[in-house]
């Protein structure tokens, strides 16, 4: 609730987050949202401009651009969501038992980690690409080996910071499980963190997934992905720059909200970052005010 009502005093942060919801929302329910089949092939609408039955026009195939923007938010965002998911959990999990448990066991996984993070990361994922093919599916596999490592190292760390803890060293010695008491003490701690480090790695793995979809290795045709658009309306850039205009300014939009709001989770989530804003804004209003004072004298 407090979050909740942090966010809400913060409009850029409240803004941001209807943004997202509407896209997820959208995304979830594409069938009822979109106007018009996003795969109906249409010659006659080639090209055609924006219309009150067509809002934002149509392609090079006359398919409804505005029904492949909803239908693209799936593999851009929602997809990404998962893959996300899945890659915070691998890396909480190996993250955890590296931090908790320490020795040999933290030495095992994070040899593992050094070895998943000495591969540049767009290079692993060509790699995965060239050796599994294009599609959506193959690379959605390459962002999971590409980042729970990632994730397991910085988790391992917020980790260990807790795990010494005389809360954590009284419970040991009550006899309390290894596993009640990462659940009990050092989760809930550690959740913070967790949740920043997802939420800003969120906006760029949109971004990546736009990116080799416009290179041509993500979604292929004719499936709906917002990079994709843009690589199909790249040809007519000059001619009808509007085609790569409505899903060039949906990735900033929401990329820009997912950042927004991160800044603004990552301040919630943090007194010490809290404390120093109302303190600077606390400064601004009592130079301000003093100003004002000096102006009436």
């Amino acid at each position: 609730m407090k979050l909740l009502k942090h966010m809400w005093k913060d409009k850029l942060a409240a803004i941001s987050l209807f943004i997202i919801a509407a896209t997820l929302v959208v995304g979830i329910f594409a069938p009822l949202f979109a106007p018009h089949d996003p795969y109906e092939v249409n010659m006659e609408l080639r090209f055609a401009s924006s219309s009150w039955e067509y809002l934002l026009g149509n392609d090079h195939l006359g398919r409804c651009i505005l029904s492949r923007l909803i239908y693209g938010i799936r593999p851009s965002v929602l997809w990404v969501l998962v893959v996300l998911a899945i890659s915070v959990g691998i890396g909480a999990i190996l993250g955890f038992i590296a931090g908790y448990f320490r020795g040999k066991t933290d030495a095992i996984v994070m040899r593992v980690c050094d070895v998943m993070l000495s591969f540049p990361g767009y290079v692993m994922t060509l790699a995965v690409i060239g050796i599994l093919g294009v599609g959506l599916e193959n690379i959605l596999i390459a962002f999971v080996l590409m980042k729970w490592a990632w994730f397991a190292r910085i988790i391992r760390t917020s980790v260990m910071q807790y795990a010494e803890a005389d809360y954590v060293k009284f419970s040991k010695a009550l006899g309390v499980s290894n596993i009640k008491i990462m659940v009990k003490h050092i989760v809930p701690v550690s959740f913070p963190d967790i949740a920043v480090i997802s939420s800003s790695s969120f906006g760029s793995t949109i971004l990546q997934l736009s990116g080799f979809s416009f290179l041509g290795l993500g979604i292929q045709a004719p499936k709906a992905e917002w990079g994709m658009m843009l690589n199909e309306a790249r040809e007519v850039m000059f001619s009808r720059p509007e085609l790569m205009l409505a899903p060039g300014l949906t990735i900033i939009i929401v990329v820009s909200a997912i950042n927004f709001l991160s800044d603004s989770l990552q301040v919630a989530l943090d007194p010490k970052l809290m404390t120093s804003r109302y303190k600077r804004q606390g400064q601004t209003l009592a130079a301000v005010v003093k100003l004002q004072g000096k102006e009436v004298a």
